[in-house]
């Protein structure tokens, strides 16, 4: 009998592990399949060794760690998604620790690969007005116009991922009192979000202009779709982002100095909502972390709150005597005297 090898335990870990055992996102999948096309891409290019020929016993931490490097100097990509890439082979060899003990000391080797220390970057958000300027581009005049107005004030208010956004049924959505908006998020974990009434009484009027798609329930109709009925892309909805945003720029009401994402949108959320006094413990419920040290990044990233906590908290004691220009005085005594 042939022993399991590389492509079985692949198969398995994507269709069975994955998939059933721990039930993980479709966009979890899609990304650790991305990791896992990269490696045998490099291991074609780098080391000769074709898909259909890669065996565990050609795997080991060096090969592994110069894939890892690969990706740094010829795919350019970020230390976030390096690690990331990471992430997906220790899961893997992980499962091949358990599943298979003739590996267990290759699978070690490799689990005790490293991240490296990436970057931490600075959370962009718009203050409350850019975001009042920027919500209040699109037109309802038209349908297309209508359906970005309600889109984006859906994307701020509920402060939803961008996936979660577009994954949005109709049968997600309930209007009356308490009205929430359930989202389905990394990890297949729902969480449902109160939404404000002038969002109510947009999606009010936006369900009432929409049929639903034809072959579906009315509750498992997208609640955004393109012009060809077809439920909104990601990238769909980057695409209206940018359209009102230069629109804004053209007209002189919109000046920053970073693009402005769907990610920006849920950080200007959880900005906003620090700035009302909202406990921390409700930010992290309603955007989704699973740990609160995941949304302290707003709180450290708040200078204006930490500068009204200073000025309130602290005496000011420095020197408010206005500067003396000594440079045109003839007495040079009283000038050296000063600065010593």
């Amino acid at each position: 009998m042939k022993t399991p090898d590389f492509s079985y335990y692949v198969s398995q870990f994507f269709n069975s592990h994955l998939s059933g055992q721990k039930n993980v996102s479709q966009n979890t999948i899609i990304s650790y399949a991305t990791t896992f096309k990269q490696f045998l891409q490099f291991c074609e290019e780098a080391k000769m060794i074709k898909a259909e020929r890669m065996t565990l016993s050609l795997i080991d931490e060096n090969l592994v760690i110069d894939f890892l490097d690969w990706l740094e100097k010829n795919r350019k990509v970020s230390m976030t998604t390096r690690n990331q890439r990471l992430v997906a082979l220790h899961s893997f060899f992980r499962y091949v620790q358990k599943n298979s003990p003739i590996h267990m000391e290759l699978s070690a080797k490799i689990l005790n690969i490293p991240y490296k220390k990436a970057h931490r970057t600075v959370v962009s958000y718009l203050c409350e007005d850019d975001m009042r300027t920027l919500l209040a581009q699109p037109s309802g005049n038209t349908r297309e116009g209508f359906r970005d107005m309600v889109l984006l004030s859906v994307l701020y208010d509920t402060g939803a991922r961008v996936q979660e956004l577009v994954d949005i049924k109709v049968k997600h959505i309930r209007l009356d009192k308490p009205a929430v908006v359930t989202l389905h998020g990394k990890g297949n974990k729902t969480r449902q979000v109160p939404i404000m009434p002038s969002t109510v009484n947009l999606l009010r009027s936006y369900l009432a202009s929409n049929k639903g798609t034809s072959g579906l329930a009315c509750g498992d109709t997208p609640l955004f779709v393109n012009q060809r009925g077809e439920v909104l892309s990601r990238w769909g909805v980057s695409h209206i982002i940018d359209k009102y945003v230069r629109k804004a720029q053209a007209n002189g009401e919109l000046c920053v100095g970073f693009p402005i994402t769907p990610h920006v949108f849920r950080h200007s959320k959880a900005m906003h909502m620090l700035h009302a006094g909202i406990n921390l413990f409700y930010i992290r419920d309603i955007l989704g972390h699973v740990d609160v040290s995941t949304t302290e990044i707003y709180a450290r990233a708040d200078t204006e709150m930490k500068r009204k906590v200073i000025e309130a908290s602290c005496e000011d004691i420095l020197p408010a005597e206005d500067f003396q220009d000594w440079s045109e005085s003839s007495n040079i005594m009283s000038f050296l005297n000063s600065l010593c």
